[in-house]
C-alpha cells in the first residue's frame, strides 16, 4: 500500500511557491485533496501535477509550509525532482525576486546548462 511521505522543507512564503508551481504547469489549490495511489491527503493548499499523485502542502506549528505526497514508482519525483528539487528551487528563485522587488531592485535571471539558475540583483540598496 503507498501512503504519503512528508520532507523537512523552509517553505514560508506560499505566493512564491504558486508562482513556481504556475511556472512548471502545475495547478494550485486551496484547501483541497492531493491524490496518492490508492490514498489522498488533504492540504491547506494542493500542487495539483499532471501524473496520479499531488503534493499536500500544510501549515505548520511555526507558521512555515510542509511538503508531502506520495513518492510510490516515482511518479512526483520526475515531475518536481528528487525530494522536490526542481519544485524547491523555482520558489527559492521566486521568493528572490519578490523579495528584490520590494526593496527596489532589478533581477535578472538566466538559467545554465547545468540546470542550477543564476539570479543577478542591481539597484542602488546594493
Amino acid at each position: 500500500m503507498s501512503h504519503f511521505v512528508s520532507i523537512q522543507t523552509q517553505v514560508k512564503d506560499i505566493e512564491a511557491l504558486q508562482s513556481a508551481c504556475a511556472e512548471l504547469g502545475f495547478g494550485f489549490e486551496k484547501d483541497a485533496d492531493a491524490r496518492g495511489i490508492g490514498t489522498q491527503q488533504h492540504g491547506d493548499y494542493v500542487v495539483k501535477l499532471k501524473g496520479p499523485c499531488d503534493i499536500a502542502v500544510q501549515r505548520q506549528p511555526d507558521g512555515t509550509f510542509g511538503l508531502s505526497t506520495d513518492w510510490w514508482d516515482g511518479h512526483v519525483e520526475r515531475e518536481v525532482g528528487a525530494k522536490y528539487g526542481r519544485l524547491l528551487q523555482l520558489y527559492a528563485v521566486h521568493k528572490t525576486a519578490r523579495e528584490a522587488r520590494r526593496r527596489g531592485l532589478s533581477i535578472q535571471r538566466r538559467a545554465l546548462a547545468n540546470g542550477t539558475i543564476k539570479l543577478v540583483l542591481t539597484g542602488a540598496s546594493l
